[in-house]
């Protein structure tokens, strides 16, 4: 349904010039700035001193490079971008990466609105056979779209993307081919999924829903897992928001393994797979 939806730039940090600006951030609080940043937002500017908003999870590693996310407020998450040689070094590197691309999206450019929908509209008509003419029609992909963009205007692009994640999950996971079969129209699908966030319910249906498709093609939940992993390390390196990746791998992750409870032992292959990716899923949270 919204395979077709334009997709949201964020900085590349790897455009950035790091040897002029690394010796600021390293003489700063960045864990406290990020901290104290979105304590302000989620209060209106006032200090709450709240400890859960900004989550941080270690990935489990014996030795260098360590990787470290944080996850902010709404579900929008970020990585360090840096090879990191310590634990420490890594927290704050990802807690630079989503500072910085929070405040970038404070800017007005990064709030939606009437020309930025209709700027939107013509790119996604110019990537597909639809017309200017589909926008009105919520039955169609460009339609869909459109209505999501308008149900959420003067949002910001970050506010947006966390509800695109949702969707791209649904599509990557073959549900909205499914809700078409069962008559219901892109407008409903939004309307539920625009008040339910992603939860522990929805990934566990994802992850059965992979248990299925397993059984008709084996192998097939390693080699998209082999995908995830790759994608969302390529993403973390670039600065990238990473929800998407994260949350395939973890579908993924989990779907994997559930098949071994069941069926016992994994394979060589499958069995370094699922250790790789539950190194990842299995991190340490710290507020």
């Amino acid at each position: 349904m919204l395979s077709n939806a334009r997709e949201f730039e964020w900085p590349d940090m790897r455009c950035l010039p790091r040897r002029q600006t690394d010796w600021w951030w390293e003489t700063v609080n960045v864990v406290g700035m990020l901290h104290e940043f979105w304590e302000r937002k989620q209060t209106g500017g006032a200090l709450s001193r709240s400890e859960s908003l900004v989550v941080y999870e270690s990935v489990p590693s014996p030795s260098p490079p360590f990787i470290c996310y944080v996850t902010l407020p709404g579900g929008s998450c970020f990585g360090n971008f840096k090879c990191c040689f310590t634990k420490a070094e890594a927290r704050r590197d990802a807690a630079r990466v989503a500072l910085m691309n929070s405040v970038f999206n404070e800017l007005p450019l990064r709030r939606i609105t009437q020309e930025f929908i209709h700027r939107s509209i013509e790119e996604a008509v110019s990537m597909t056979s639809g017309s200017l003419g589909d926008a009105k029609d919520p039955g169609t992909s460009i339609g869909a779209y459109c209505y999501m963009l308008q149900a959420n205007e003067g949002k910001t692009m970050l506010e947006f993307q966390e509800l695109m994640t949702v969707f791209q999950l649904l599509h990557w996971n073959g549900s909205l081919k499914l809700f078409r079969e069962q008559k219901l129209s892109r407008q409903e699908v939004i309307s539920y999924y625009s008040q339910h966030p992603l939860d522990g319910f929805t990934r566990s249906h994802m992850a059965l829903d992979w248990m299925v498709k397993e059984q008709e093609t084996p192998g097939l939940i390693s080699q998209e897992l082999q995908v995830a992993l790759k994608e969302l390390g390529e993403a973390r390196k670039a600065g990238r928001e990473l929800r998407f990746y994260k949350e395939k791998k973890e579908i993924l992750s989990l779907a994997l393994s559930q098949m071994f409870e069941v069926n016992g032992a994994p394979c060589t292959m499958e069995r370094t797979l699922c250790e790789r990716s539950w190194s990842e899923s299995s991190l340490s949270t710290e507020p």
